[in-house]
């Protein structure tokens, strides 16, 4: 298969500069280098194709003989041909290694910024169990978490009082260590100072050496009025404190809402079962109803059945972005009276007599329930 053009691959002009050149195989070997496309051949063929076109536009006595000759004239088996020498000249090495930095986390450059690496804290969780009430009122209220603090003994350095931390020998205190092998570049974290760049040869007793002691603080939490199960609250850099002097992580608040006694909710929404007696809900009446702001009123019409749903409208959860309340729904569920006396189990016959007597005026429902009954067994 014949080669494609070099200039075509690296999708540039054959009037590009080197800095052009440069960027474009950036770009491209970021794109398509193996560690970023594990087990895809297409990718891997493409960061090959993308590195030779690199290596011989990169130097300027290759470029010309292909400038000239084509492929035939960087081919090394081919008489006459510049050579692929030692793969590429400097150049491609410098590239290449700001490609594996960037790669690995060393930064851009490959390497060549120097002093203590500088990281981030990391993000803390605590979880705050509240109950339905709070959440939808909102609350403000306090939590301990743990927490760094610098030592007091040493005053933050982790050295023994009267010492301090010495110059890194294995990095010089850039707290990075590179390692290059031909045109292979890689920076990593100085293995005997762990980034930071200095040496604690006594360290303190106090906090053996780290320069940090742990304890708990006190945090001052707003909760927001409509807060739902599920939700967080970022309390900025009250996480873990960072490295080097780089910036604390976060705390996140996540809410936990407790189960309820009477209400569960949905989002803006709360559902409620109602129970009533088999007498309200033959003959009607007005029935008490629980709310979160107070007691409420539902009128319950003749003949209701369980299952029936009633809707409060406004007396669910205004949650945190909504301009309105949500509802309250209240589903009935039927009692059935339980431990009858004689005397009530005898008029509940007689009673139970006279409905039989109005047949399905009565109790629609369960006669239609016998009627598809018979039809099932017929």
């Amino acid at each position: 298969m014949a080669k494609r053009d070099f200039y075509e691959i690296l999708g540039v002009g054959k009037n590009a500069t080197d800095d052009e050149l440069k960027k474009a195989y950036r770009k491209l070997a970021m794109k398509y280098h193996p560690d970023r496309n594990p087990d895809s051949k297409e990718a891997e063929e493409k960061f090959k194709e993308v590195k030779e076109a690199y290596e011989i536009l990169s130097d300027e006595s290759k470029r010309a003989a292909y400038d000239r000759f084509g492929h035939a004239g960087v081919d090394p088996n081919a008489a006459g041909a510049g050579g692929m020498g030692g793969m590429g000249g400097a150049g491609f090495a410098d590239a290449f290694g700001d490609i594996f930095g960037e790669i690995f986390g060393g930064g851009g450059g490959g390497g060549r910024r120097g002093g203590p690496q500088v990281y981030r804290g990391a993000d803390l969780k605590y979880t705050l169990d509240i109950t339905l009430e709070q959440a939808a009122n909102g609350f403000d209220t306090e939590i301990r978490v743990p927490s760094w603090e610098n030592c007091d003994t040493c005053k933050g350095s982790g050295a023994k009082p009267g010492t301090k931390p010495q110059t890194c020998r294995t990095c010089g205190g850039n707290g990075a260590v590179r390692m290059q092998q031909g045109f292979f570049s890689v920076q990593q974290t100085c293995p005997t100072c762990h980034g930071s760049g200095q040496e604690i040869t006594d360290p303190c007793a106090a906090c053996d050496g780290v320069g940090r002691i742990r304890k708990n603080k006190t945090l001052q939490v707003k909760i927001p009025a409509g807060i739902d199960d599920g939700m967080r609250i970022r309390s900025a850099g009250n996480g873990e404190p960072g490295v080097n002097g780089g910036p604390p992580g976060d705390l996140y608040v996540e809410i936990h809402l407790k189960p309820h006694p009477i209400f569960q909710r949905d989002g803006e929404d709360l559902h409620c079962e109602l129970t009533i007696p088999f007498t309200t809900a033959a003959l009607g009446g007005d029935i008490e109803v629980p709310t979160l702001s107070g007691k409420g009123s539902i009128t319950i019409p003749e003949g209701t059945q369980t299952g029936k749903t009633f809707r409060l409208r406004g007396k669910g959860v205004k949650g945190v972005r909504s301009s309105y309340p949500g509802d309250l729904y209240c589903h009935v569920v039927v009692e059935t009276p339980v431990r009858l006396t004689e005397d009530q189990k005898k008029l509940l016959r007689q009673f139970e007599a006279s409905l039989n007597q109005g047949g399905e005026k009565h109790s629609p429902k369960s006669d239609s329930w016998t009627d598809k009954v018979k039809s099932f067994f017929s």
